[in-house]
C-alpha cells in the first residue's frame, strides 16, 4: 500500500479522511467516538476486541476530565507530554503506518488543530492460556508454551534470557496480512552472516497474506522442492527450548498468529534430539537418543525389508521363519501394506475431527475392530496387522510430524520400488533416499547432512550423546 493521505489542522478534514478510509459505516467492529478535550473536538478511533479496554478508558477519561486550554501554538509532542496519560504513545501522519498500527490493536486520536495523528498502543488481542503444548510435553521441567500472541512468546523467551545481546527484531510481510515476524537471537553467538540473509529473504517476499503463518513463511524462504518431504526447518512450541537453541547459537523465528518458533539453522540429526532428553540425567537422555534413532530406522525399513523377505522366502535364514505368512489371505500383501498406510492416516484424521472426549477412544476401538475384523474375514495376515502397528506407533516416538511424514513417503517409496524390482528396486529406493537426504538443503543453505557431511566430529557427537551442560552446551 502506497496509498498518500495529507492530514490537516482541521479536525473535520480529518474526521472525515479516516471515516472513508476505515470504512466506518461498512465495519461494525471499526469504533469511532467523537468528544471534546479542553474545548477543542477530539475523535478515537479502534477496533473492538483489540484494545485494552481498561487503558483506553483511563486515556479517554483523563482527556475529557482535562480542563487547561491547549496554547494555540503547542505541538504535537507539547501535547503528548501534557495531555496523554499513558507511556507507549506514538505520532506519526504516515496512513501506513497509522492503519497498520490500528488494525495491530492500537487507538488512534486526532485532535482539532493539529495535523497529525496521536496513536496510543493497548493492544490486547484474544488469547489462549499459556498452557504447555499437546504435541511437546515434558514428564518434569517447565509446563509453559507458546501461544498465538508475538508479544507473549518474545516475553517468554525474554524470562529465560536476561541478556542484553538478545536481539528480537521485528519484520512486517504479506501485502495484504502484514504479519508480524520476529528474529530472535544473541548477538555474540549466532552466525551474523546468517542473520543477515534471513533479513533480505524477509524483506524480498512478495505475497499477499501469511495465513498459514509458519508454513506460509517457510514456502517462501526454502527454494521450491515439490518431490523433497523432508522438513527444513525445525519447530518447537516450548519457550525453554527455544532459549536453549537460542543460548546455543541458533536462530528462532517467530510469526504473529502461530505457536510455533521455528529453528534454524536445522539439520536430519538434529531431529534425534527431545526436550525431555535434558529433563533426565546425560546417561539417560543419551540411551533414548540411541532408541530414537533405532526406532527411526525401523520406521522406514521395517515394512520394506519384511515384504523383500516373504516375497523371497529363500533369503530368510532359520531364526527369522517365524516372520513368513503362514494364513490365507485374500488381498496381495503389498496391497494390504499400502491400505494400512492409507487406514492409518485415515483414523489421525478421524481422530482430528473427532470430539476431544471420544478421539482416543475412537482410534483405538476403530483400529482395534478394523484390523480383527480383517484377519478374521482373511482379508488381511495378521503378520501385515502386527509389523503396521508397531510403525504406526513408532511414528510418535520423535515430536516432528513434518518428518515423520517424510519417512512415510519415503518408506512407500521404497516398498513400491521393491514390489516392481525385488531386492534391486529395495537397494534402489535406499539409495535415492539417502541420496535425496545428502542433496538437500536448509534455509541457510547449509547441508541437511550436516555434521555428517561435512564431517564435524564434535558436533555430531554432541547431537549423538547427551553431554552435560557447559559453557557451550545448556
Amino acid at each position: 500500500m502506497n496509498e498518500k493521505i495529507l492530514f490537516s489542522e482541521s479536525f473535520y478534514h480529518n474526521e472525515k479522511m479516516l471515516d472513508e478510509y476505515f470504512r466506518v459505516g461498512d465495519n461494525f467492529d471499526v469504533v469511532n467516538t467523537r468528544f471534546f478535550v479542553s474545548g477543542r473536538n477530539a475523535k478515537l478511533y479502534y477496533i473492538d476486541g483489540f484494545i485494552n479496554n481498561e487503558i483506553a478508558e483511563r486515556v479517554l477519561n483523563f482527556l475529557m476530565s482535562r480542563t487547561q486550554k491547549i496554547p494555540d501554538d503547542s505541538t504535537p509532542e507539547d501535547f503528548v507530554q501534557s495531555a496523554v496519560s499513558y507511556i507507549e504513545m506514538d505520532i506519526s501522519g504516515d496512513i501506513n503506518t497509522i492503519s497498520k498500527t490500528v488494525y495491530s490493536g492500537a487507538v488512534l486520536l486526532i485532535v482539532d488543530g493539529f495535523g497529525t495523528a496521536f496513536l496510543v498502543k493497548s493492544r490486547n488481542y484474544p488469547r489462549r492460556n499459556v498452557q504447555e503444548p499437546d504435541n511437546d510435553k515434558v514428564l518434569r521441567g517447565a509446563h509453559d508454551g507458546f501461544v498465538e500472541a508475538l508479544l507473549i512468546n518474545t516475553a517468554l523467551i525474554r524470562r529465560r534470557i536476561r541478556d542484553r545481546n538478545l536481539i528480537m527484531e521485528v519484520h512486517e510481510s504479506g501485502k495484504r496480512s502484514r504479519t508480524d515476524i520476529a528474529i530472535c537471537y544473541l548477538e555474540n553467538k549466532a552466525d551474523m552472516k546468517t542473520v543477515e540473509m534471513l533479513r533480505k529473504k524477509i524483506e524480498k517476499i512478495e505475497v499477499n497474506t501469511l495465513s498459514m503463518s509458519q508454513e506460509s513463511l517457510i514456502e517462501c524462504l526454502v527454494k521450491k522442492q515439490f518431490f523433497n518431504p523432508f522438513p527444513k526447518v525445525r519447530y518447537t512450541e516450548r519457550p525453554d527450548s527455544a532459549a536453549a537453541c537460542i543460548a546455543e547459537g541458533s536462530i528462532i523465528i517467530l510469526v504473529d498468529n502461530s505457536p510455533a518458533a521455528m529453528i534454524i539453522p536445522t539439520s536430519f540429526f538434529e531431529f534425534i534430539q527431545d526436550t525431555n532428553d535434558y529433563y533426565f540425567p546425560p546417561i539417560v537422555g543419551t540411551y533414548l537418543r540411541f532408541v530414537r534413532i533405532l526406532i527411526f530406522g525401523l520406521a522406514l525399513l521395517l515394512s520394506p525389508t519384511w515384504y523383500l523377505l516373504v516375497s523371497n522366502p529363500s533369503y530368510i535364514p532359520g531364526w527369522l521363519s517365524f516372520i513368513t505368512v503362514k494364513e490365507y489371505y485374500t488381498i496381495p500383501i503389498i496391497a494390504q501394506l499400502l491400505i494400512i498406510e492409507i487406514v492409518i492416516d485415515t483414523l489421525k484424521s478421524a481422530s482430528l475431527n473427532t470430539p476431544n472426549a471420544l478421539s482416543n477412544s475412537f482410534s483405538v476401538i476403530g483400529a482395534l475392530v478394523l484390523g480383527d475384523l480383517a484377519v478374521t474375514a482373511k482379508l488381511f495376515s495378521s503378520e501385515v496387522v502386527l509389523f503396521m502397528a508397531f510403525v504406526a506407533i513408532a511414528n510418535f516416538a520423535q515430536p516432528s510430524f513434518e518428518l515423520g511424514y517424510a519417512f512415510k513417503l519415503s518408506r512407500i517409496f521404497i516398498l513400491l520400488l521393491t514390489a516392481a524390482f525385488n531386492i534391486w528396486g529395495y537397494v534402489a529406493g535406499i539409495l535415492i533416499v539417502v541420496l535425496q537426504m545428502f542433496l538437500t538443503k536448509t534455509v541457510t543453505g547449509r547441508g541437511y547432512m550436516y555434521p555428517l557431511l561435512p564431517f564435524n566430529p564434535k558436533a555430531l557427537s554432541r547431537l549423538l550423546i547427551r553431554h552435560p551442560i557447559n559453557k557451550d552446551n545448556t
